[in-house]
């Protein structure tokens, strides 16, 4: 394992700081930490400190202080092995990453499990859209790196969760307006309260934005609900409601590395002339319901169901020779698309040979079904069909995992969870010599885990854990068959993982702590492209790979007010075997889109009586190859970033400032790349110096 962090890079400092006003006495921070309780790994609230799993929560104020709480890249960027990357195009969703896991994906999340509020955002293929969560009403967001991902089935590199709050115990309503560079605002309300046995909480958001870059300007509007009734002996049950209006959202495509070199803020090649672009339409609704049968047993249900339609107008020229043309499938993408599933889960808390044992079995039955059309795009507007399919994929999951305090130092952690995942195409374009090209294919894996804890000291404990995954390929995947075949290409197999973990986990004093984890990941079968042309990207099975790391961790709270974090990644991910696609691939290549370090700080001072607070934060990632043949890469960088805010308290009101500004330096860097690309356009490019500003006020009734 290499560690590509520069030695000047090695220190960085950051904290975040609490808003002020009330008075001095009430206003001084604790220099305690509080425990970190998480759901994410046991399915049921445990202190992270005690479980063999890298797991990170990120809390309600980290969240929200002094950011616009609109992408995912603003609290993540804190997690160790976790890469966010802002592409600066909302057509195309953020490049979100779990120790390599993901980092291919040209649109949208794959390799990772998004979850919101019980309900998934991921589809049983694996592709996912971040875009639907929303911050402003979270109250905190978990993350899950390892084999214990696996435990949530298909494509789960890592697991994301988003947990909406709950509504004040007082009536409350609240807004909050941001502007920035680049004819960027945000404005947004929400109301919450609590009324007999109903709690609720009510969020809706517009943010719009020109863009960096031109033809990337966007505008979405966002709806997010929580209604939560205590039924007392018979239960809790709470519904969830969210919707996502992105209508138009420019695509200004990626640049070559001449085009960054000239401008970087334009527009690639032929955005204009197609008018690339992508329209979103989501609608999901979600019911849980959670039942204590007896002091030891609990019993989870939960059922959602959504719609969504997506228009995308794609770069992508009619071909002029029929052969070609009989296999195209056209430049604007028209998917209408529905969604649902429904789960259950008992949970059982008892004593076994004299220590605690939790144990925990369920079943998850999701699908997705979407009637897919594609057409010529003349210079922007829809022509000619082109492709017309129904297609399907679902997955049926049975899992089970048990926590075992065998002895006062020790604690184990066991699972598994059976999976199949099927997919079916019925395909409508038969037309001259283009066939049926109907099927279905289906995968089944079986994917056990397990780890242990052992208490060193009361303040130290060591974990390790090892567990099997497994990634099929998503419906974009499977797409096209090679050698401009017509048809899905089912002879995709999944690929293979196999995790291997050591961690420590340490406080340090009542106000620090320290977590560092070692890991190892063997991955066969990995799917990579095998070529892309005229709009066709063809993936297959490759060399097997290998992912070794390392992840750190730091957080304390320091005399004075002041409080600093730092995490950390050093990833060495390479291709283990030679293969050819195209182009011939060496072992030992890197895998593409991958940084081979990464580094965040940040260090905040907060005035324990005045309610204002400043810090500092740096963010830093290695170079970044862009294709397998590691022909081309982005350089590595660092950039600093400087907020401050005030905050006012009354009675029944408080009201909050913030500006930030970020890249100080106006550092010119490429934020994300497009692993693979046909036309070398690989690059995304990342603004220079920006700014924002933000006021949110809240009155209680």
């Amino acid at each position: 394992m290499r560690s590509a962090l520069p030695a000047c890079q090695a220190v960085v400092l950051t904290a975040a700081i609490s808003a002020a006003g009330v008075s001095a006495q009430a206003q001084s921070i604790s220099p305690a930490l509080l425990p970190e309780i998480t759901v994410s790994a046991t399915r049921v609230e445990r202190d992270s400190f005690d479980l063999p799993v890298s797991i990170d929560s990120i809390e309600q104020r980290t969240i929200r202080e002094d950011n616009p709480q609109v992408n995912l890249s603003e609290p993540l960027n804190r997690i160790p092995g976790i890469v966010v990357q802002n592409r600066q195009n909302y057509a195309q969703d953020l490049q979100i990453s779990s120790r390599g896991f993901g980092a291919r994906a040209s649109f949208g999340v794959r390799g990772l499990r998004l979850i919101a509020d019980g309900i998934p955002a991921t589809m049983p293929d694996g592709q996912g859209q971040a875009a639907s969560f929303n911050l402003s009403s979270a109250q905190r967001i978990e993350v899950l790196r390892g084999p214990f991902s696996s435990l949530y089935g298909n494509a789960a590199g890592g697991v994301i969760q988003i947990f909406t709050a709950d509504g004040p115990p007082e009536p409350e309503l609240s807004g909050n307006a941001y502007a920035g560079s680049y004819g960027t605002i945000k404005f947004g309300l929400q109301f919450g309260g609590t009324r007999d046995r109903l709690n609720y909480l009510i969020d809706a958001s517009r943010f719009d934005t020109g863009g960096y870059r031109d033809h990337s300007a966007a505008r979405r509007d966002h709806l997010n609900a929580k209604l939560k009734l205590d039924t007392g002996n018979h239960g809790t049950i709470t519904l969830v409601l969210n919707a996502l209006d992105q209508p138009e959202t420019q695509d200004p495509l990626g640049l070559t590395a001449a085009q960054v070199a000239q401008n970087p803020r334009q527009a690639g090649s032929n955005a204009l002339a197609f008018n690339t672009r992508k329209s979103v339409a989501q609608n999901q609704a979600g019911l849980l319901y959670d039942l204590a049968l007896s002091s030891r047993d609990k019993l989870q249900a939960r059922v959602y169901f959504g719609t969504r339609q997506v228009t995308q107008y794609l770069s992508i020229p009619v071909p002029t020779n029929l052969t070609t043309l009989q296999k195209y499938s056209g430049g604007v993408v028209d998917l209408d698309r529905g969604y649902g599933g429904a789960g259950l889960r008992w949970t059982r808390s008892i004593s076994l040979a004299a220590a605690p044992f939790t144990f925990s079995a369920g079943i998850d039955y999701d699908r997705m079904a979407e009637r897919r059309k594609g057409y010529d795009n003349n210079s922007g507007i829809t022509g000619t069909l082109r492709r017309d399919e129904d297609d399907s994929v679902a997955n049926t999951d049975l899992y089970a995992q048990a926590e075992w305090q065998i002895a006062p130092r020790w604690n184990l952690l066991a699972g598994m969870r059976h999976s199949r995942v099927s997919f079916e195409s019925r395909d409508y374009f038969i037309v001259g010599t283009n066939p049926d090209d109907s099927g279905a294919v289906s995968y089944t894996r079986t994917t056990p885990v397990a780890g242990a804890v052992f208490k060193l000291t009361p303040a130290v404990n060591l974990y390790a854990n090892l567990g099997k995954g497994f990634e099929t390929p998503t419906f974009a995947e499977l797409a096209y068959r090679p050698g401009g075949a017509t048809g899905l290409n089912f002879a995709l197999r999944p690929s293979n993982s196999t995790h291997r973990e050591l961690g420590l986990k340490a406080l340090i004093g009542a106000a620090s702590r320290i977590n560092v984890a070692l890991f190892h990941i063997d991955v066969t079968d990995e799917i990579v492209v095998d070529s892309s042309s005229g709009g066709r990207t063809v993936f297959k099975n490759a060399s097997n790979t290998r992912r070794e790391g390392l992840e750190l961790l730091w957080q304390s709270r320091f005399a004075r007010s002041f409080e600093a974090a730092l995490s950390y990644t050093a990833l060495d991910a390479r291709f283990t075997q030679p293969f050819t696609s195209t182009s011939a691939v060496a072992a030992g290549n890197k895998l593409p889109g991958v940084p081979s370090s990464s580094l965040y700080g940040e260090l905040v001072w907060r005035h324990p009586a005045s309610g204002f607070h400043s810090g500092v934060e740096a963010r830093s990632n290695g170079k970044v190859h862009v294709n397998d043949a590691n022909s081309a890469s982005a350089a590595g960088y660092t950039v600093w970033n400087l907020r401050a805010g005030f905050e006012q308290r009354g009675k029944n009101w408080r009201l909050n400032e913030f500006a930030r500004i970020d890249n100080i330096a106006d550092r010119r860097y490429i934020g994300s790349v497009i692993v693979a690309e046909s036309n070398n356009r690989f690059y995304e490019p990342a603004p220079g110096r920006n700014f924002l500003l933000g006021i949110q006020a809240a009155m209680r009734f």
